[in-house]
């Protein structure tokens, strides 16, 4: 793909949403979600995670549904079967915080783009009082010019009358990315002031080139059921939605994470090539908030998110939200 072609590549969300949506089409408890991360959500700055769009097909799959199968063939102490599963599609930029200087800064993250397609598998099994949320997802895509992330930033920001990033030629290389994540929460919920109040703890760990990485945190939730909360990169996409679809419904949210980084490909740079680099944090801790509101089968949800340091040198802490909107089908 060139780099003065962005078409193609802003066709391709319409050509996956259509092809999932075919080959899914009998499958109950359907969920086409589109999200938007972005700094400007939840700050002034523009730079770091600067933007972030996903595409995700969750749908309960039939036992002879290929990702069933492959649920079933994993070891139990991972996953037993599949209750969902998902098709992802995401597009991630990253930028240092001065996007209008040409010279490379090296006391400042990256220019990265990120593109990768993923499959997920979900399984919630009762323990008692608590509900066990097994996630496993498996990402496959590549990092680089070929992502088309500087063709993209440009247009956006010569649309909107944004500083024009003049960086570009600094970003890293074209390098294939392989990742599987894997995140186990446990939910506690009893009734509140006529709501439901849902709390619990996990843990979760990352292998792969993009991220690798051990994490714990704590999560709560108030308002009517469903089946867990947002969560934001470097977690991948999870289940956020509305047990019910009957009038109007809502719930708030509030996480706490903090992670291990061994690995972060868009600080530690390209793995088999020279590429600019920073030192970055092994400990980084995440604070999240937000609220879902949801209208029969349709849903919005709203997520922030304030990120401690990442790496030597980072002034402040980062800032973003998320917008999601989902439709059940």
């Amino acid at each position: 793909m060139k780099g003065n072609n962005p078409s193609r590549w802003q066709l391709l969300p319409l050509i996956a949403a259509i092809s999932l949506m075919s080959s899914q089409a009998q499958a109950e408890d359907s969920v086409l979600s589109i999200k938007h991360a972005n700094d400007g959500m939840a700050s002034s700055d523009d730079g770091h995670f600067t933007s972030g769009f996903e595409l995700y097909w969750t749908f309960e799959p039939s036992d002879e549904n290929w990702m069933q199968r492959l649920a079933t063939a994993l070891p139990d102490s991972l996953i037993g079967s599949a209750d969902m599963a998902a098709y992802r599609l995401v597009h991630q930029i990253y930028t240092p915080n001065n996007i209008e200087e040409s010279r490379l800064i090296e006391d400042d993250r990256p220019y990265a783009g990120l593109v990768y397609g993923g499959i997920s598998l979900y399984e919630d099994v009762p323990m008692g009082n608590w509900r066990q949320a097994t996630d496993l997802h498996l990402d496959i895509g590549l990092v680089g010019p070929s992502s088309l992330a500087d063709s993209i930033q440009r247009e956006v920001h010569r649309i909107t009358e944004s500083d024009h990033p003049n960086g570009w030629k600094n970003q890293l290389g074209d390098e294939a990315i392989v990742n599987f994540a894997m995140r186990r929460q446990w939910w506690h919920s009893s009734p509140f002031i006529g709501k439901q109040f849902a709390h619990g703890p996990s843990v979760g760990a990352a292998l792969g080139n993009l991220y690798t990485y051990a994490s714990a945190g704590y999560s709560v939730r108030w308002g009517d059921e469903a089946s867990g909360i947002p969560t934001l990169t470097p977690n991948p996409g999870s289940r956020h939605h509305m047990t019910g679809n009957d009038g109007w419904q809502w719930y708030l949210f509030a996480s706490v994470d903090g992670y291990y980084m061994a690995q972060n490909l868009t600080l530690d740079g390209n793995s088999f090539r020279n590429s600019h680099s920073v030192d970055r944090k092994e400990w980084v801790g995440d604070i999240s908030a937000g609220l879902a509101l949801a209208w029969e089968d349709w849903q919005v949800t709203y997520a922030a998110v304030q990120r401690s340091r990442e790496f030597d040198g980072q002034e402040d802490q980062d800032k973003f939200g998320a917008l999601t909107l989902s439709k059940r089908f």
